[in-house]
């Protein structure tokens, strides 16, 4: 499982394991937090097409889906 800090996820870079539609590199581009600083959305940019996914944070958990930096 990867560790992931929800204060450092903004701006972090994310590589699919299984790409699809040519997209295999990812950034998160927003993030919104609760008031007790509890993650309440997620959004994850592709680089190549730039298209904007909404994402559950704790699937970048997941390593059979998603590796931590750009590999």
């Amino acid at each position: 499982m990867n560790q992931i800090n929800p204060k450092k996820l903004l701006n972090s870079k994310w590589t699919a394991v299984k790409p699809a539609h040519k997209e295999k590199h990812f950034l998160i581009t927003e993030i919104e937090f609760d008031e007790e600083g509890l993650v309440v959305s997620c959004s994850i940019e592709a680089v190549m097409s730039k298209r904007v996914i909404p994402i559950n944070w704790l699937d970048l958990k997941d390593k059979t889906h998603w590796l931590q930096g750009w590999k």
